[in-house]
């Protein structure tokens, strides 16, 4: 047994889901090639190569696979799956948007948001949005895989770089042609790989505030920003920062939910956080059920409070 690992990247670097998806694929049991697919990614691949447990890198380089669209890559997976028995990926914007297609392709059922690899056909994964754990056992000749990566450690660098091979595309794709984008730029941690995530919810009560309490509170602590699903629907911070079920999910070393009440959506992005902190008004809110640390407070006077108490710790 054979396991394609699909590498996530911006053509320049090669992101931290791919390391904890390597250490998902190497508990399959088998050889894990890494399939980095981009334009100009040399230096993504020489990564890859370096990673623990990779056996071989394969690169694809080519204009069509630049901003790695669905169609263009999965036409390149399936045209590479002959040889393996699974084909895993980190279950980011990337993966969620590639491996549906590739698995219909390929004729077998996806197995979404991986938490624990128990055998080469045995997957744990959560469903009714983190309150149960159901394991799966799949019959199908080839394994489609996402992972979930807050789940799993990151794989650490090898000793010697495993060997670079090319692969050539399998023909141009015209089903979808990339338009343009809007990336909002910061100096804070990404979200999904941040040590310490500071996110806030309704009870922040306009995007004015996350800016005059949240981000400097974030910044003073070298934190990313989140927020809930309301926040974000309410037009307070953009999409990107949403943690939750229908948002991105985080396992930080330190979780503090600010104005959040903790419905089942938002705890399922973030109950794997080794320390939650809560901060929230009304003592009945859900959060407080799954926080380390609970303060029933209003917010708009404990974050200065906050603020200035680690001013004096010297943070």
């Amino acid at each position: 047994m054979t396991t394609l690992l699909v590498a996530e990247h911006d053509n320049e670097i090669l992101k931290d889901g791919t390391h904890k998806a390597m250490s998902a694929a190497k508990a399959l049991g088998a050889p894990v090639h890494v399939l980095v697919a981009g334009k100009g990614c040399a230096s993504v691949a020489d990564t890859a190569a370096k990673l623990d447990g990779a056996e071989k890198v394969l690169v694809a380089e080519d204009d069509v696979f630049e901003q790695q669209l669905a169609e263009p890559m999965a036409a390149l997976i399936v045209s590479l799956a002959g040889s393996y028995d699974a084909v895993v990926s980190p279950a980011g914007t990337t993966g969620k948007n590639l491996m549906p297609r590739v698995a219909a392709l390929l004729d077998v059922m996806q197995i979404s948001g991986v938490t624990a690899v128990e055998g080469p056909d045995t997957f744990e994964r959560p469903i009714y949005a983190g309150n149960a754990l159901q394991t799966v056992k799949s019959h199908d000749p080839k394994k489609v895989i996402t992972i979930q990566t807050a789940a799993f450690s990151s794989a650490e660098e090898g000793g010697a770089a495993a060997p670079v091979e090319a692969v050539q595309s399998p023909g141009d794709n015209v089903l979808s042609e990339f338009v343009g984008e809007e990336l909002s730029v910061s100096d804070r941690p990404e979200l999904t790989s941040a040590k310490i995530v500071v996110s806030g919810g309704r009870g922040m009560q306009s995007g004015e505030n996350f800016k005059t309490y949240i981000e400097p509170l974030a910044d003073q602590l070298g934190a990313a920003v989140g927020a809930s699903r309301a926040a974000v629907d309410a037009g307070y911070m953009p999409n990107d920062y949403q943690v939750g079920q229908t948002g991105k999910v985080v396992a930080p070393d330190l979780y503090i939910a600010i104005g959040i009440s903790g419905a089942i959506q938002h705890l399922a992005g973030m109950k794997d956080s080794k320390v939650i902190v809560a901060i929230n008004k009304d003592e009945e809110a859900p959060i407080f059920q799954v926080a380390d640390y609970g303060l029933a407070a209003d917010l708009f006077e404990a974050l200065p409070e906050l603020r200035s108490e680690l001013e004096k710790a010297g943070i």
